[in-house]
């Protein structure tokens, strides 16, 4: 076997771990929060915190990738990941654990942008398509495995487990890498690192989910939570400051305003709130409500995520033919019309009956925006801006998913804490008003025509867009 293939294998489950630890926490949580005694706002961080440090740093590890060298990048970032998996594993009380998800989003950061690189300077001509093919299969499979892996586990020895599975996988990729991966011939010539930027937007974020979760308990004009918004917004314009003085900034603010890249930016944000919004949701009611352990949620939970990933098939095959405006909108429609049939879950009877209809829609909707999200901003881009282009619409794939599971929270938070079911329905209507507004403004803002070259979707589902290293 070609040691390239080898390579390639050991890299896809590292990326593998890193996909399912953005879902395979949401059918533990009524187990982790009754073991560490941890309320709504806690459970929320749980989930958010490793999405929004994966997020908010990924940029910032792509182009340590490209200063300090791939290989040195990669092995860094899998060895804080598994040693934070491990800690999590650990944890006696909620403070640990999300501290330990922090570190676990700091090596994702560093891991993945790294292993791409790795992957697209290795691969050349057909072998790169079918490499990075490979690699944007594993996204929806991490999506759909996270959630089963987390019923089996949480129902079999435990939700500790859920993080410790992490450990043999990356011990064997960080013993076997070094001998397949070459010493860093990426690396290229010293560039700053703009490390101010990263923290800002990743602060930034930060403030703005605290004060929507803060705003479930304590409600939208209390002093902390307008403090904490305000404090987001002052730290998105000292962002963009930084960005448009610094040398060589993460995000250049001429590539930000750019219609395609706006649009794409949008539809990953509103694309993957609305997953591990109603994913967050979802186990919640279920297990609360309906009373099913973890086990069964994780069942339920498998042909909702094989929706998102034919949805993004079929995305894929119509973006070509019809254009990626109509891909979008479309796929916003049947996410509201799915969510909206989810609001009649509490009065309906039987579980399948109840959830399943509108939650397999919501999540087959989902599917084709991610691929219309990556699609038209990178047939639609300069090719120099491609690379900084996928990695703005990455990063928002990871903070669309920590805002979309704060706002949830938020709305739902009477019934999260246990009173009635009332707090799950406004959570699903909520969700059908976003992805019906952003269906409306979709058509508007996402470029017509047809994309020149169809592209990978977004990582979670498919990370199959070089990210310019």
């Amino acid at each position: 076997m070609d040691r390239r293939w080898l390579m390639l294998t050991l890299l896809a489950f590292a990326q593998f771990t890193l996909i399912v630890d953005i879902t395979v926490v949401q059918v533990a949580l009524p187990s982790i929060g009754a073991d560490l005694a941890l309320g709504r706002e806690a459970l929320t961080w749980v989930v958010t915190t490793y999405t929004l440090v994966f997020g908010g740093l990924m940029i910032l590890g792509g182009r340590l990738a490209d200063v300090v060298g791939a290989r040195r990048t990669l092995l860094t970032g899998l060895a804080v990941f598994t040693v934070a998996s491990l800690v999590c594993g650990l944890a006696a009380s909620g403070g640990v654990l999300i501290g330990a998800r922090a570190a676990q989003g700091v090596g994702a950061a560093l891991l993945s942008p790294a292993a791409l690189a790795v992957i697209t300077t290795a691969f050349h001509g057909n072998d790169r398509s079918r490499a990075l093919g490979v690699w944007a299969a594993i996204g929806g499979a991490g999506a759909a495995a996270g959630v089963l892996l987390s019923g089996l586990l949480t129902a079999g020895p435990g939700w500790q487990w859920v993080f410790w599975v992490n450990v043999p996988v990356g011990v064997v990729v960080l013993a076997l890498v070094p001998g397949l991966v070459r010493p860093d011939a990426t690396a290229r010539a010293r560039q700053r690192v703009d490390v101010p930027g990263a923290l800002a937007v990743t602060a930034a974020t930060a403030l703005l989910i605290y004060g929507v979760v803060h705003a479930g308990d304590a409600g939208w004009g209390a002093p902390l939570t307008l403090g904490a918004l305000l404090a987001a917004v002052v730290g998105y314009a000292v962002f963009v400051g930084i960005e448009s003085r610094v040398a060589t900034p993460l995000m250049r603010p001429a590539t930000l305003a750019r219609r395609p890249v706006v649009s794409g930016t949008l539809l990953m944000l509103v694309a993957t709130g609305l997953m591990l919004g109603l994913f967050f949701l979802t186990s919640l009611y279920l297990q609360h409500v309906r009373g099913l352990d973890a086990l069964a949620t994780g069942l339920l939970f498998l042909p909702v995520a094989l929706a998102i990933t034919g949805g993004a098939q079929l995305g894929a095959h119509l973006i070509g033919r019809v254009g990626g405006r109509p891909v979008a909108v479309g796929g916003l429609l049947l996410t509201a019309l799915g969510a909206a049939v989810l609001i009649q879950a509490p009065a309906v009877d039987g579980v399948l009956v109840a959830v399943l209809p509108g939650f397999v829609l919501a999540a087959f909707g989902i599917g084709p925006v991610f691929v219309a999200a990556t699609t038209t901003t990178l047939a639609n881009v300069p090719s120099d801006e491609a690379g900084v282009a996928s990695g703005v619409v990455n990063t928002f794939h990871e903070l669309g998913g920590s805002i979309g599971v704060a706002l949830v929270s938020t709305v739902a938070a009477a019934s999260i804490s246990g009173t009635g079911t009332s707090g799950f329905t406004s959570g699903y209507l909520a969700c059908a008003v976003v992805a019906a507004v952003a269906a409306v403004v979709a058509l508007g803002l996402v470029p017509g025509g047809k994309p020149h070259a169809v592209a990978g979707h977004g990582h979670g589902h498919g990370h199959g867009v070089a990210q310019g290293h």
